[in-house]
């Protein structure tokens, strides 16, 4: 007989474990504890096999049976539904292992254990947090030279070039990182090597005028430093 809501929520659980059937395979296992796990019984080359389906109530009774016609399918198809099932879930958890937030973690990871300083850490993580936050869920090897550009202009947008080319060059480490261990074949950073703002560096003219110098604010401890890095006919310092 076919099971309902209302059946499901009245079974209790008892000493031993108990399946309950709704039909074609799919039952019901009430555990001990009162956890309800959806199972389908099915045969395949002789064998007779379990596909764990998932827990009621996050899998619904709806949803148990779509799986159980699901798994017909593949049956029917010659398909193994415990191996399809494995399969997905191993390119699940490969893609995971693949993604550039997966990639720069181990990346941070392997920089923590050769023992980098914690200033160090905390700027890197900084940094790669606003690469994660807009492609950090993609692939490595799907990323390419546009998207990380479109990121690192915003950040010049800002006015912070400095901070846009420290960015690129981190982004780079992760790729290069992601290269080593398999799972990208090049950096797309190197692409844009000359494509960002270079910041202009602004020199100050050096003091030489003695009075200058010698007006100077500073500590009377700096007075022999200052006298023994100093031409005596270019600057001249006398502590007050």
């Amino acid at each position: 007989m076919s099971l309902t809501d209302a059946k499901i929520r009245n079974t209790k659980p008892k000493e031993r474990p108990y399946k309950v059937s709704d039909g074609g395979g799919l039952h019901l296992l009430i555990k001990p504890n009162g956890s309800r796990l959806w199972r389908l019984k099915y045969r395949i080359t002789g064998k007779e096999k379990l596909l764990s389906i998932g827990e009621y109530p996050a899998v619904s009774l709806k949803a148990a049976r779509s799986a159980r016609d699901l798994a017909k399918e593949q049956l029917a198809s010659g398909d193994d539904p415990s191996e399809l099932k494995r399969e997905a879930r191993q390119k699940t958890a490969a893609f995971e292992n693949e993604t550039f937030i997966a990639v720069a973690d181990e990346y941070i990871a392997k920089l923590t254990r050769e023992g980098r300083a914690p200033v160090t850490l905390t700027k890197l993580n900084w940094l790669l947090d606003m690469a994660k936050d807009t492609f950090g869920e993609q692939q490595v090897s799907e990323i390419k030279a546009p998207t990380i550009l479109k990121l690192l202009r915003r950040v010049e947008d800002r006015g912070t070039y400095e901070t846009a080319r420290r960015l690129r060059s981190n982004i780079g480490a992760v790729f290069r990182y992601a290269v080593a261990t398999a799972r990208a074949e090049t950096d797309p950073t190197y692409a844009l090597q000359g494509a960002l703002i270079r910041p202009v560096v602004q020199s100050h003219a050096a003091i030489t005028d003695k009075k200058a110098l010698g007006g100077l604010d500073l500590p009377p401890i700096l007075g022999p430093l200052i006298s023994r890095l100093c031409s005596s006919s270019v600057c001249h310092y006398s502590a007050a």
